[in-house]
């Protein structure tokens, strides 16, 4: 009887100690470390290399969502084409807008010689597009005489006259420009008024009267 007395006290207080030990360990481990929890954490640095910067510049053609487009005329006859200014919402005519004149500045026509040039009467277009409310680039488009566009984005300023190399690269310039207006396109430049692809010393064709 003592023996068997002994061994349950000697049983007890092993368990008495273990359970001491286990108390004392979670308390370092839960003061220490969480002990046996991990929290995942990325660094502020990775996170910055995932994150992608909006394009800029011709780089975000894909980006436009918006056009605003001004249209003036510098006459010293009165004329019924006045100052108009619409804003284009719908973002698939806003880019292809965008990337005509993107194109345009890419290939830039350099005068070699006299050029056979329309009527010039003053007639252009300013605008910007835009990401939301972020701008992406500003234009202007000098639609009568010798058409050119000079394009702002990225912190540089380009330009060409809309003839040779530069016309053939933006041939749907004319249309996109009277869809972002939504307008005719005899509205939006005049009868008079064409692209000249040929370059210097070859007149647009003209027009035959009936």
């Amino acid at each position: 009887m003592e023996r068997m007395t002994r061994g349950v006290r000697q049983t007890g207080m092993m368990s008495s100690r273990h359970l001491r030990g286990s108390v004392v360990a979670g308390l370092l481990c839960a003061a220490v470390a969480g002990c046996g929890s991990t929290v995942a954490t990325t660094p502020a640095s990775v996170q910055a290399a995932h994150t992608t910067a909006p394009a800029v510049g011709c780089a975000s053609v894909n980006q436009a969502t918006t056009v605003t487009i001004r249209r003036t005329m510098d006459t010293v006859e009165p004329t019924h084409a006045g100052a108009v200014t619409t804003t284009q919402r719908k973002a698939a005519v806003a880019r292809a807008l965008f990337s005509d004149l993107c194109q345009v500045v890419a290939h830039p026509y350099t005068a070699k010689g006299p050029l056979h040039c329309p009527i010039a009467f003053g007639l252009a277009y300013t605008g910007t597009f835009y990401d939301g409310k972020r701008v992406l680039a500003t234009f202007t488009y000098g639609a009568s005489g010798c058409q050119n566009v000079r394009l702002n984005a990225a912190g540089q300023s380009k330009y060409s006259l809309v003839t040779g190399p530069a016309a053939s690269a933006a041939p749907h310039l004319e249309a996109d420009m009277a869809a972002a207006l939504g307008l005719p396109k005899s509205t939006v430049f005049g009868p008079t008024q064409q692209i000249n692809p040929g370059g210097p010393n070859k007149p647009a064709p003209a027009k035959k009267l009936r």
